[in-house]
C-alpha cells in the first residue's frame, strides 16, 4: 500500500447558528489541511498522485469556493448581506464546522477520483477535525 499526504494552507471566516458560545460570531482561521491518499497501484512515473497535478487541482478549487470567504449556513442571514456588499461567501447546507469543511474537501477530491482516504484541518494550531470515508 503506498501513502501521500499533502498539506495546504487557507484563510476562511464562518460563524455558528444557535450555538452559546464564542463562535456564534463571525470569526476568522488560517487553516491547515492534510490531505491522505492510499492505494495500491502507481502511474506509470511511478506515483500515486502527482503532487504538482493535486496541489494545481485542489489548491485551485478551494482558492475559487473556501479561501477568503466566509463559510455560512445557508440559512444565515448574513449571507444575503454579505451578498448585497459583494463580499465573498460561501454558503453550504450544513453548520460550517470544521468537521462539516473537512468533510467538503474530502467530497471534492472523492468527486475528482483521487484515493483520498481522510482530510484533517487543523483550524487553529490546536484544534483540528477529520473526516474519512
Amino acid at each position: 500500500m503506498y501513502a501521500i499526504t499533502v498539506e495546504l494552507e487557507f484563510c476562511y471566516g464562518h460563524r455558528l447558528l444557535n450555538y452559546d458560545g464564542k463562535c456564534r460570531y463571525p470569526h476568522g482561521h488560517n487553516g491547515r489541511l492534510q490531505l491522505a491518499m492510499r492505494g495500491d497501484q502507481l502511474d506509470s512515473n511511478g506515483m500515486l498522485v502527482d503532487f504538482t497535478v493535486l496541489k494545481k487541482d485542489v489548491n485551485g478549487w478551494i482558492d475559487e469556493t473556501l479561501d477568503h470567504r466566509m463559510i455560512l449556513h445557508e440559512s444565515d442571514p448574513l449571507v444575503a448581506f454579505l451578498r448585497t456588499q459583494n463580499e465573498p461567501v460561501c454558503p453550504i447546507p450544513h453548520h460550517p464546522t470544521t468537521e462539516n469543511i473537512a468533510r467538503m474537501i474530502f467530497d471534492y477530491c472523492k468527486s475528482r477520483g483521487y484515493p483520498i482516504v481522510e482530510v484533517t484541518l487543523w483550524e487553529t494550531s490546536k484544534n483540528c477535525a477529520s473526516y474519512s470515508g
